[in-house]
């Protein structure tokens, strides 16, 4: 099987940086270490920072999940969290080390920085996923989650200062689709797209990519935003069907039938042996020995 290796693919800067700053906190600390919530959403990563010695406290809600930790030291992951969890990790008398992404950051920021002059903030973000959470923390109440047109539509902010802005890890176009719908309801709104270079490089490489195959592979975790997003946007604007696989043993020989090339990107959390072990498999697969090709199916 012939095979496209999409790049840019593996860790991002954001990845690396939070990768340091466990492994200096797991070599100079003797107290129990515990992450809130995956360091990165990858479940070969997380696994791996377990066996080194890293606890993993898991929860919906970082401020519940800061409630199960009596003593020692909390990473923030890279997803950031709010001003209301790290004040209660001082009040608990934890050690808390921030692990967050430096593009996250700097939305953070700006989301502070927009609350303080007065301003209504729309964030177009995915519900659920903890790097909204930390963000509209630094406003509560002044910073309006969206993820579709309808809740653009639905959304009721009386204020003449508005703004928008978005998490990092979102689909470029999507983004763009409802940052202008917010426009339509307030042409005067300051307007910040905050998504990583990081992000907007995979998503374009690898639609790029998905004109000259036949299939492309993503290799990433499920509660990883930036590779979902990947196979969302291969399907919608690179026209070709797209496959999540966070492992070898997810692999569906089917999908391979009737194929010729195929396209293999990962998320910017997923360990590059294991891209590598899923474009050594696909390499190694005989299209011959795969059938005739089965009647396609939504890949979502």
């Amino acid at each position: 099987m012939e095979v496209v290796k999409i790049t840019p693919r593996g860790y991002c800067h954001g990845v690396v940086d939070a990768f340091r700053i466990a492994k200096r906190v797991r070599e100079s600390t003797g107290e129990p270490v515990r992450m809130l919530g995956q360091l990165v959403h990858n479940t070969h990563v997380t696994a791996d920072l377990q066996e080194q010695g890293i606890q993993l406290v898991d929860p919906p809600n970082r401020l519940a999940g800061l409630e199960t930790i009596d003593a020692g030291t909390v990473i923030f992951t890279a997803h950031g969290v709010s001003p209301q969890v790290k004040q209660r990790a001082a009040e608990k008398g934890l050690t808390a080390v921030d692990a967050t992404c430096s593009d996250v950051v700097r939305t953070h920021d700006l989301v502070k920085e927009l609350a303080g002059r007065g301003y209504d903030v729309i964030y177009v973000g995915r519900q659920g996923h903890p790097e909204p959470e930390g963000v509209m923390g630094e406003a509560p109440g002044r910073v309006h989650l969206v993820q579709t047109l309808e809740d653009v539509e639905r959304l009721e902010v009386d204020n003449e200062r508005v703004a928008v802005t978005c998490q990092t890890t979102l689909s470029v176009w999507d983004t763009e689709e409802l940052i202008e719908a917010v426009k339509r309801r307030w042409p005067a709104a300051e307007v910040h797209n905050e998504i990583c270079r990081a992000t907007q490089e995979r998503q374009e490489a690898a639609v790029a990519a998905a004109r000259d195959v036949d299939m492309v592979l993503v290799v990433g975790s499920p509660r990883s935003s930036n590779s979902n997003r990947l196979g969302e946007v291969v399907r919608k604007l690179g026209g070709k069907p797209a496959y999540l696989v966070d492992s070898l043993e997810e692999i569906d020989p089917a999908w391979f039938r009737g194929i010729g090339r195929v396209g293999v990107t990962s998320g910017a959390s997923t360990p590059s042996q294991l891209t590598r072990r899923v474009i050594e498999y696909v390499e190694g697969l005989e299209p011959s020995s795969l059938g005739p090709p089965e009647a396609p199916e939504d890949p979502a």
